[in-house]
């Protein structure tokens, strides 16, 4: 990765050309999401309210000062609908970007070609308001369900931790875009920061 130089006011990459750069994670906080909030330029989507037992557990941005957030995750965890720990990530992003991707384990930027679009959607998302139909995507390595679809012209992303919590996605989970919610941010619990963000 080649930062901005004489030559290119764009981060660089040998293999992918211009990309939005990975900002460094930090502990889980009202404060740090507040940050990603005001720089994202996409929607920051939370499990709004957080299911029974779940925390805040952090989040990630991809984009430069200049360009502001391209692409963010939010991390959540709490008890899994089988019992044991569950994860959850939640992924916007811009076309090309590849957060997604790099999160689901699977190869390219956009999960386009790994949808399993012949078949009606195998979830919904209600995503500021709206219904949201969600696709499988294939190639993921087993430890995860992941799944995908658009949401206001966007990516968006949904990779639960193990699997069995895919089954999250079944229950009409509502999302909010943290960029229009109020003072009650304020109150969201936050757990440890998730190794499944740092990744």
């Amino acid at each position: 990765m080649r930062a901005p130089g004489l030559f290119s006011d764009t981060w660089q990459c040998a293999a992918h050309g211009t990309v939005h750069p990975l900002q460094p994670v930090v502990p889980p906080s009202v404060e740090a999401l507040g940050v990603v909030v005001h720089r994202a330029q996409v929607p920051v989507w939370m499990p709004w309210p957080l299911p029974v037992g779940w925390l805040f557990t952090g989040v990630a941005c991809a984009g430069d000062d200049r360009s502001g957030g391209r692409a963010t995750a939010v991390a959540c965890s709490g008890p899994g609908p089988l019992g044991g720990p569950g994860e959850l990530l939640l992924i916007a992003e811009e076309l090309g970007v590849g957060l997604g991707a790099r999160y689901a384990g699977i190869d390219g930027p956009d999960p386009g070609p790994h949808l399993c679009m012949a078949k009606s959607p195998h979830a919904k998302v209600l995503a500021a308001g709206r219904p949201t139909p969600m696709w499988h995507v294939d190639g993921a390595p087993t430890d995860r369900a992941v799944f995908a679809g658009e949401a206001r012209g966007l990516w968006l992303w949904a990779i639960a931790w193990p699997e069995q919590s895919g089954l999250l996605m079944y229950d009409e989970l509502v999302l909010t875009d943290l960029r229009e919610a109020g003072a009650e941010v304020d109150l969201l619990p936050c757990g440890a920061l998730s190794p499944r963000i740092l990744s």
